[in-house]
């Protein structure tokens, strides 16, 4: 199946918790693939632990704000921002989130679950929730299940991001790109 080159993205989370590096690095992902981005993001009380929202629009649109029910996909770096989001969805958008089994409140959209935060400890590296979800996201994005859009990018494409952003730090472009692999082979959970 062809990747697409219209797609609606929301990512959400908390503060600290990389957000908006993930919206950076599809949006990079995205560009490098020649096509339009729009994106924009509130931060609410983020310094605070508050909600962070990004949303990322690929494709020809006028306006860097995702409607309700126009998301091909929602990223939730915690199961608790499911309850306000997964509004945004479409009826066959779906939901890759950091939680140890699928949360209820998805609005009856295809839920991916993995427990992120366990897998960024077991790798000694408790800040790369983000890349983990990302990864597993890339991974269970590809997967022809349930009517799902594919992602328009990769982890390829991911991978060459980070490899463009991180490259002066090996240690740090090692830790992303581990995290990031470890994300995608992590089985999928509904």
């Amino acid at each position: 199946m062809q990747a697409p080159s219209h797609q609606q993205i929301v990512i959400s989370g908390v503060g600290g918790q990389g957000v908006l590096f993930v919206t950076r690095l599809l949006a990079e992902a995205a560009i490098a693939k020649g096509l339009a981005v729009l994106s924009s993001e509130t931060h609410g009380m983020a310094q605070r632990g508050g909600t962070v929202l990004s949303h990322l629009k690929l494709g020809d649109f006028s306006s860097p704000l995702i409607r309700p029910e126009h998301a091909d996909l929602l990223l939730a770096l915690k199961a608790e921002n499911i309850a306000q989001h997964a509004a945004f969805l479409k009826p066959d958008g779906w939901i890759a989130v950091n939680a140890a089994a699928a949360a209820g409140n998805s609005g009856g959209h295809c839920t991916r679950a993995l427990d992120a935060d366990r897998l960024a400890r077991r790798l000694a590296n408790p800040r790369a929730v983000n890349l983990i979800l990302l990864g597993f996201a890339l991974a269970a994005g590809a997967l022809p299940a349930e009517g799902r859009k594919p992602l328009f990018c990769d982890l390829a494409d991911i991978q060459s991001v980070l490899q463009k952003r991180l490259g002066a730090t090996p240690a740090l472009l090692q830790d992303a790109l581990g995290a990031l692999a470890a994300g995608a082979a992590a089985p999928t959970a509904r």
